[in-house]
């Protein structure tokens, strides 16, 4: 049968991936596995890459032997499965999150959708090395669901140019005019259909600049805003989509109280602090871009105060609650 593709691929909802099933199936025909490796720029562009057939005894090893180990040892011990939205970061639980939920991760994924006949092929004299944040791995089999490995890199896991030394035999030598890079051994991000298992979480917010639970914090209280004010956004803006691209207002969030104010008391606290805020006929807020969001939710953050003694007015990135003692 021909080997399956993962729905970031080809749009296809396949049902939850049982991991430990997966994992007992990869096991029978892990030597026999194709290996493709795509290198992951920092501006989240894929290149193709070939390597020498001698390092292809390397490759399991490295990109697919520690995350079975982890997966099929795990199971003998009680591992658990949840999503980020379900539990803190815990012993013994493998964490896991939808890949649509990664919006720069469906990013550099849709190269190997809708772009595969445009990717270049890397080279260190058009291309450079320290330029690449990561690699990609697409791992095929005719009885197994095609998945992929990533791991992030860093200018440590690079040597190139002047002053990078190799050892041959008893001596040292310049390294030739290429460069060497070390891929890192431990598990980090896993794609089985349209699941992101992760195993190193710092890995994933460094890579597509995504914090899991962070996310679902920011996620929630959206909907939460949403259902206590009313809102209108311009064009094709969304509240949720406007979060998901601006890191500042994921991190405001965490601890925003969508309950605590009423949209009309905020609405004449911007008029009272002198910003604006539209409304159309209806009396919703109009958000028309970025600008607007931020301000809305500095209002419901209560973020901006005027002095009772100069009368100058605020925006306070900081707040501590100052609690004073009972009598």
């Amino acid at each position: 049968m021909e080997s399956e593709k993962t729905d970031v691929i080809d749009g296809q909802q396949p049902e939850e991936t049982d991991i430990f099933a997966w994992a007992n199936n990869l096991f029978l025909h892990k030597d026999k596995l194709s290996i493709e490796i795509f290198l992951l720029s920092k501006t989240n562009i894929l290149y193709r890459t070939k390597y020498a057939e001698a390092l292809g005894r390397q490759t399991h090893p490295l990109l697919i032997d520690g995350i079975l180990e982890y997966v099929v040892t795990g199971a003998g011990a009680g591992l658990v499965v949840r999503n980020f939205e379900e539990a803190e970061s815990e012993e013994n639980v493998l964490q896991k999150t939808k890949v649509a939920n990664v919006d720069k991760l469906v990013e550099a994924m849709s190269w190997l959708g809708k772009q595969e006949s445009e990717m270049e092929q890397f080279s260190e004299e058009d291309h450079d090395l320290k330029r690449i944040k990561g690699i990609i791995v697409r791992v095929t089999h005719p009885e197994v669901p095609t998945f992929y490995v990533i791991k992030a890199l860093s200018s440590s896991n690079i040597l190139k140019g002047v002053g990078a030394w190799m050892i041959s035999g008893n001596k040292f030598d310049a390294l030739d005019s290429g460069a060497a890079l070390r891929i890192p051994a431990d598990s980090q991000l896993l794609i089985l259909g349209d699941e992101l298992f992760v195993f190193n979480q710092s890995k994933l917010e460094r890579l597509f600049g995504y914090n899991a639970k962070k996310n679902a914090i920011a996620d929630q209280k959206v909907r939460q805003i949403e259902a206590n004010f009313s809102l209108s956004f311009v064009e094709d803006l969304t509240f949720q989509g406007m979060v998901k691209e601006s890191k500042p207002l994921i991190n405001k969030l965490q601890k925003l109280d969508p309950t605590a104010v009423k949209q009309e008391d905020l609405l004449n606290h911007a008029e009272e602090m002198g910003l604006e805020m539209m409304t159309d006929e209806a009396g919703a807020i109009i958000i028309m871009d970025n600008k607007d969001l931020t301000r809305f939710v500095n209002l419901l953050n209560d973020d901006y105060i005027e002095s009772g003694l100069t009368g100058n007015r605020y925006e306070i990135k900081s707040k501590k609650l100052l609690v004073t003692d009972e009598a």
